[in-house]
């Protein structure tokens, strides 16, 4: 009987040590694997709608909530917005204090937002990457709004005419000059300074990079006057490569800069999705070849797959297989973002097929699961405000529990 009993127990034994291992893997991947949820800059003018004294106390009440509402919904990591218009959502030498967080660009707040933001994530076991736009100046045309700190308004009021084209205007709005080496040293001073001051676990930039152009314009509009006066273009470089190399300049220096400081810190870009604009003539110039497929440019790519399977030009699959095969991810880990605001609206979709998809429970879901077969490291949603949107819970819900499979 003991002898019969010992088998028993040491066949049990052998099946448990078979089953734990492949349950633990299985948590252990859901676990480590990127999940991200952007969180942008009007999501902070929420909090200022919803309390009325702008406090330190009140902001960690406000972010403690949106970091709850990300964790139960299966996210890891946050990204937020710390420069959306050349302005800062956190106490900078070099940006004046965000509209978004402050009320007015440049007013004095009695705390810092990012600090607060870094302390509460981590608290709560969530990574937080820093978010910023590099070019993007305002969203409109005019100086008048700009804080008197802000660099911006600081140079366009310069008596030198090509300190003055550090800022350019074009399409209505306002940008820093991508071709001016001071404009680049700006941006690379504002990012040391987050990754100097603030425990952040990545630097993150999005698709705002040129603004588009036309047939008829891109050889003469914008940073063409810098271009015309180059060594690049004496040399015979087209005004596409150009603009290329000045981003390809900007990210290098970005990367090289964080990595100097804390080589844990990550830098990742999140670039529009359909990567036949990417590489055109006339928008973006991003040189994103050398990015997935190089290091020392970024740690990760993060492009924005917003279609359904069913789009009319850009199927989800297609886009995204054609993102994993452009990307070394031994050099590059390889993000998909998910287009959580689209979810539940009618207006969604370029075919019914399409837009079906955008009002089904388990699109995204879908999504998660094609990407993983595919062997992608992660995923981040667009955005915070569409994960607690009502009528988006069954999308969300539905993600959550794919995000934990």
């Amino acid at each position: 009987m003991k002898k019969k009993l010992l088998v028993l127990i040491l066949t049990l034994g052998i099946l448990a040590s078979c089953l734990v291992p492949a349950t633990s893997v299985r948590t252990d991947a859901a676990a480590n694997e990127y999940k991200g949820v952007w969180f942008a800059f009007y999501d902070y003018e929420s909090y200022r709608k919803t309390y009325k004294n702008n406090t330190a106390a009140n902001f960690t009440l406000f972010f403690d909530k949106v970091l709850d509402n990300c964790k139960a919904r299966g996210f890891n990591t946050i990204l937020v917005h710390v420069r959306a218009f050349g302005d800062a959502f956190y106490k900078s030498a070099y940006f004046p204090t965000s509209a978004s967080i402050a009320g007015k660009q440049g007013r004095a707040l009695t705390y810092d937002p990012l600090q607060i933001m870094v302390t509460e994530a981590h608290k709560k076991g969530m990574r937080i990457e820093a978010w910023i736009n590099p070019y993007r100046v305002s969203g409109g045309s005019s100086y008048k709004a700009l804080s008197s700190k802000n660099q911006a308004k600081k140079w366009h009021k310069s008596k030198k005419a090509s300190t003055r084209r550090n800022v350019l205007s074009y399409g209505g709005k306002l940008y820093y000059n991508p071709a001016k080496k001071a404009v680049r040293k700006l941006i690379i001073n504002g990012v040391k300074e987050i990754v100097t001051n603030y425990s952040v676990d990545g630097i993150h930039m999005d698709d705002y990079f040129y603004p588009s152009f036309t047939k008829r314009n891109y050889k003469s509009a914008f940073d063409a006057k810098e271009y015309k006066a180059s060594l690049d273009k004496r040399n015979g470089m087209s005004i596409e490569n150009y603009r290329r190399k000045q981003v390809n300049l900007l990210v290098s220096g970005i990367y090289s800069a964080i990595k100097a400081i804390n080589r844990n810190v990550t830098f990742g870009i999140s670039p529009a999705g359909e990567i036949d604009n990417l590489t055109s003539k006339y928008s973006y110039y991003v040189d994103i070849k050398t990015w997935t497929n190089s290091t020392g440019y970024v740690d990760y790519i993060a492009p924005q797959i917003y279609w359904g399977f069913y789009h009319r030009t850009a199927k989800y699959n297609n886009v995204l297989n054609r993102w994993k095969n452009m990307t070394d991810q031994s050099k590059v880990k390889l993000y998909v973002g998910l287009p959580v605001y689209k979810m539940g609206y009618p207006s969604a979709g370029t075919t019914s097929k399409e837009k079906a998809e955008f009002r089904a429970a388990d699109t995204l879901s879908k999504m998660i699961t094609y990407g993983r077969s595919h062997s992608v490291n992660g995923f981040v949603a667009f955005d915070y405000a569409d994960i607690v949107r009502p009528s988006a819970q069954k999308f969300v819900n539905s993600m959550a529990v794919t995000f934990n499979q």
